[in-house]
């Protein structure tokens, strides 16, 4: 069969959930058997989110491949099991940069480089280029932003384009909001129908609505917008409010939502989507009554967004040992020796987040520390991994000064630092070891033990490491180095398995935690987390 491609795309406001709708759809049409992809286009010009700061744009994800992308691609793998790559993310900024590329060799023979055809065309074959590969029936393309701001005008030409020449093969899904006036106690219309006819004005008809909104839309009033924004009735889908976004696919394959995309893109409707496997995750969510409380010491812990993944890993897997998950987040910059019993005696366990920089980086060290002393499971990530040498280097080791050469270029002890090839590389990103790699474990390790395997693969986004040349010292002081990168020999986890859970990773497990398949050293954590609960009692 030809690839179907739908489309997208949102307006009155953003954050309204663009992501979570189309990772709905394209968890509802795998379920029915079909091989579907998501991409996301972004119309910022930075050429990705690598170097975008948390407070701007929240998590920076990570692909398989090595790419930095939008935490939206979170949201597709999480809902979808399918594994992302550098094709799936495209930013103005790179789009420019290609069309930039070919300008200068050449390619356009002289010709004088416009947005419309260069830039639209340039859009339109990275829409393709999954496609093109014969690997999928449908791609979710969402189009980043709102309708009407000026950023996302080019997209919006080439989505026009692409309509036309895909007929029967293409799909426009809106996502409006239709608030709420508390004085008049009404739902209001009007942001909805002035979005439809910004679309409109630039020659795109939506074929569904998908209505955000915090009270029920009566059966009339979505027939008002139906009229007025030439949508049929039964294509004015309300996405409402709930308490878990991984109860939004059963919410809308209740309103027949995968039925009419494939009836609008000319496919057969048969049968049920295979849902059971995810029902029985909301079950144990819903009916899990005993809590599990899990401390979350980093730098950015008032950013709902900046630790996303480690969230719904952490989410995950207490949903799967039947515990409601109580996350409290601790800022680092203010945990120290004198406040630390108060903020962390209370807790099941800690995760000591990733991140870069000096700030905040005292209080993880106290952190570990209080930790390490009071046998409390911990999981440190990346720079928590990092921490943990620092810290066990200083209190255990006896080297006082030890630091990461991030933090303090002429540290004496130098057990973080750029290995010996990438300190002759000037241009940042190119010393970042970014994607998945191999790791080998310790065969009696406890992270050997969680994974239930000795060859795994993980996604890293880090710059410095774990010096060997102090690999020795630190495992004869009880700190052992149970996974390292096979080809290279540099460390990747380390364990004190003297202790109850005590764990640290150089890469980042969140990223390939999904609903239907959490990462095994979450699992393995919580667990310990239970375990340490019951015995405090």
């Amino acid at each position: 069969m030809e690839t179907k491609y739908i489309f997208v795309t949102g307006g009155v406001v953003s954050s309204l959930g663009k992501g979570i709708i189309s990772s709905s759809l394209a968890c509802l049409l795998k379920a029915r058997g079909y091989r579907v992809t998501i991409q996301k286009f972004d119309p910022y010009i930075n050429i990705d989110p690598g170097t975008l700061n948390p407070y701007e744009h929240g998590e920076c994800y990570v692909t398989v491949d090595g790419h930095e992308a939008d935490l939206d691609l979170g949201h597709y793998e999480r809902f979808t099991d399918i594994q992302t790559t550098r094709a799936n993310n495209v930013t103005t900024g790179r789009v420019y940069q290609s069309v930039i590329d070919k300008e200068r060799r050449g390619d356009y023979l002289g010709k004088t480089v416009q947005i419309v055809p260069h830039i639209t065309d340039e859009i339109k074959r990275n829409v393709k280029m999954l496609g093109n590969t014969g690997n999928f029936d449908f791609i979710i393309t969402e189009i980043g932003g709102t309708v009407g701001d000026i950023e996302s005008l080019p997209y919006l030409e080439s989505v026009r384009q692409l309509r036309w020449e895909m007929g029967t093969n293409s799909l426009c899904i809106h996502l409006t909001y239709v608030p709420y006036i508390a004085a008049a106690k009404e739902l209001k219309t009007k942001p909805t129908q002035h979005s439809v006819k910004k679309l409109q004005e630039v020659g795109i008809q939506p074929d569904i609505l998908v209505l955000r909104t915090e009270k029920d839309i009566s059966p009339e009033m979505r027939r008002k917008i139906a009229l007025f924004c030439n949508v049929a009735p039964e294509a004015v889908i309300q996405s409402i409010d709930v308490d878990s976004i991984y109860k939004v696919p059963i919410k809308m394959h209740e309103q027949h939502f995968d039925e009419i995309v494939l009836r609008k893109t000319c496919m057969p409707v048969e049968g049920e989507p295979h849902m059971q496997p995810w029902l029985d995750f909301l079950k144990k969510m819903d009916n899990a009554t005993e809590t599990v409380t899990i401390g979350l010491v980093g730098k950015y812990v008032e950013l709902q967004d900046a630790y996303k993944s480690i969230n719904e890993a952490l989410f995950q897997a207490a949903t799967y040992s039947d515990r409601k998950l109580k996350l409290i987040y601790i800022h680092s910059e203010k945990l120290n020796e004198s406040n630390v019993d108060e903020k962390l005696s209370p807790l099941d366990g800690v995760v000591i987040a990733p991140g870069f920089g000096q700030r905040g980086i005292e209080g993880k060290f106290v952190a570990l520390k209080w930790c390490r002393e009071h046998d409390v499971p911990t999981f440190g990530i990346c720079l928590g991994m990092q921490c943990m040498v620092i810290e066990f280097a200083r209190n255990v080791l006896g080297l006082d000064e030890a630091n990461s050469t991030e933090m303090n270029p002429t540290t004496p002890y130098n057990v973080i630092d750029l290995m010996e090839e990438q300190k002759s590389i000037s241009n940042m990103g190119g010393t970042m070891r970014l994607g998945a790699y191999d790791c080998r474990l310790a065969p009696n390790s406890k992270v050997a033990e969680a994974y239930g395997a000795t060859d795994i693969r993980e996604r890293h986004r880090h710059r410095f490491e774990f010096n060997n040349d102090y690999r020795q010292r630190f495992e004869e002081a009880g700190m052992a180095c149970v996974g390292e990168n096979p080809e290279t020999g540099l460390v990747e986890v380390v364990e004190i398995p003297g202790k109850r859970w005590y764990i640290g990773t150089q890469y980042h497990p969140e990223y390939s935690s999904t609903v239907l398949s959490p990462n095994p050293i979450f699992r393995s954590f919580i667990n310990a987390a239970i375990e340490y609960k019951k015995e405090k009692k």
